[in-house]
């Protein structure tokens, strides 16, 4: 729906609120663009990236992460106040997953970062539900024809994250320098490490 007119209704619904707040004196403008301003510093796929890194050196914390992602990310300090469950679905060397939200975009923001426009757009959220290998391909990310692609739908109540696969010669890497390797599309699944 990302582009056409349910943004707007939603768009008009928010002002809304927006304004009975600061009407009824529960909330200035000031404050709920600090608020959104505090929200979007936090939010950067820096922090999706450190999840992985721990993920990946940190054979507990990684069945937590898949077991109850939500939970785990919490651990980090990450999503607290999110009524979202976040749900880590694992890149295999024979299963490659792929995140949507076909709907419109939802996302696990503070994990992410904004999303990029591409994510949003009507073509990503369709195709790569119909033909992901093609849309992979796009994105320069070409996986052995064995190898099986699922794509996982985002909601409002449910997001997904990618536990991409570690690259191999990476065992002598700490956290921090494991972090660094970690792409924001590699988050999504459009890209490996």
């Amino acid at each position: 729906m990302s582009g056409d007119h349910a943004d707007a209704t939603i768009a008009r619904r928010v002002r809304r609120l927006e304004t009975l707040l600061e009407e009824r004196g529960v909330l200035t403008g000031e404050l709920i663009d600090e608020a959104i301003d505090a929200f979007l510093a936090e939010s950067s796929p820096a922090n999706g990236a450190r999840v992985v890194a721990r993920a990946w050196t940190d054979a507990d914390y990684r069945a937590r992460l898949l077991a109850d992602g939500t939970a785990a990310v919490r651990e980090l300090g990450f999503m607290e106040g999110s009524y979202q469950r976040l749900r880590v679905v694992e890149n295999t060397d024979t299963t490659h997953n792929v995140i949507v939200c076909t709907l419109c975009s939802c996302y696990p923001l503070r994990l992410l970062g904004p999303s990029p426009s591409w994510y949003k757009s009507e073509a990503y959220r369709s195709r790569v539900v119909r033909e992901p290998r093609a849309v992979l391909a796009e994105f320069g990310l070409e996986l052995p024809a064995d190898t099986e692609i699922t794509v996982w739908d985002s909601s409002a109540e449910t997001r997904y994250m990618v536990l991409p696969r570690r690259p191999e010669g990476t065992d002598t890497l700490d956290e921090a320098q494991l972090a660094a390797l970690v792409t924001r599309n590699a988050l999504i699944g459009t890209a490996a490490v």
